[in-house]
């Protein structure tokens, strides 16, 4: 019952009021008022301050900065494995395996379109039809910098307006077609594995989502948006395996897609499964000539 009145009340709460009143609280500087909270934060939620570059709380502009901190060099050693492809966040893994029938399975009794997921276009779905897909859950705790899980050319990058309900698991296991109903950000690339859609989602209190090339994504008149990386007149964006191509201000869950054939994932995840950013998340199947339509030619 508790967790039925829980997934309720999300329905009823103005969602962006709720998360511009956080962001601005996030980007507070009063010493008095962001060390408070920034001490709060590590005491409730244990997070390791050892990792980070600037190991004192009470160093940090305002609670934003501290949220996305840096980590220290080899605090996540990327995977050596040939053909590894990378975990791009620390987190757990809420769901993975195959797309089937155009569809992401979500939790028991739920699942969420392909094509809604990535703004509502069939093109830009069709190649990850019967691919597969990983979530990762970013918790309170996580380090929250998005990583490359294989080097990319930028192809295509979609901001999709929505709800931002909160994404952890009670709420996965209430609200239908979660992913696709929330705020998100989609970004496209080529690589040697073919189309790597990789999705941002936003979720309550997440006061913005932000890439290494554009900064700032979400924006104040949230209407779709979409931006192409590919003309000939732009200098193409590329982003190496284990690269930081995005973060979140306060929460949530990173999608990635491949294509059919093209990856496996490792063994040993399932969901709840926690993991740390560069730990190998799966593999790259062999090659074949019937998969490198879109595909980056040079090697990740």
């Amino acid at each position: 019952m508790k967790d039925r009145l829980f997934v309720f009340s999300q329905y009823l709460l103005p969602h962006h009021l709720i998360s511009r009143i956080a962001g601005c609280l996030a980007e507070c500087r009063l010493p008095w008022v962001k060390n408070t909270f920034i001490k709060w934060f590590v005491r409730h939620f244990q997070v390791d301050m050892r990792e980070a570059q600037v190991e004192d709380p009470t160093a940090y502009e305002h609670f934003n900065a501290f949220f996305t901190r840096a980590l220290k060099d080899g605090a996540r050693p990327l995977d050596p494995a040939p053909g590894a492809v990378l975990n791009p966040c620390d987190g757990a893994i809420s769901q993975l395996g195959q797309i089937e029938q155009g569809r992401i399975f979500q939790a028991k009794g739920h699942s969420y379109s392909v094509m809604e997921l990535l703004g509502g276009d069939h093109e830009r779905a069709a190649p990850f039809m019967g691919g597969e897909f990983a979530t990762v859950y970013l918790s309170p705790k996580d380090y929250h910098r998005v990583h490359m899980p294989l080097a990319g050319t930028l192809r295509e990058m979609i901001y999709v307006p929505g709800r931002i309900f909160s994404v952890n698991t009670v709420t996965a296991e209430g609200v239908p077609e979660l992913f696709a109903r929330n705020e998100r950000v989609v970004c496209l690339f080529d690589t040697e594995r073919g189309p790597m859609a990789m999705v941002l989602v936003g979720a309550m209190i997440v006061a913005s989502i932000e890439t290494v090339w554009a900064g700032l994504v979400t924006p104040p008149k949230r209407t779709p948006k979409a931006f192409r990386y590919d003309e000939p007149a732009r200098a193409p964006i590329r982003l190496e395996k284990g690269a930081e191509m995005g973060r979140f201000k306060l929460g949530s869950t990173v999608i990635v897609l491949f294509g059919p054939d093209q990856v496996s994932w490792a063994e040993q995840l399932s969901a709840l499964t926690p993991v740390c950013m560069g730990e190998s998340l799966g593999q790259a199947k062999p090659a074949s000539p019937l998969n490198t339509s879109g595909s980056d030619s040079t090697q990740a």
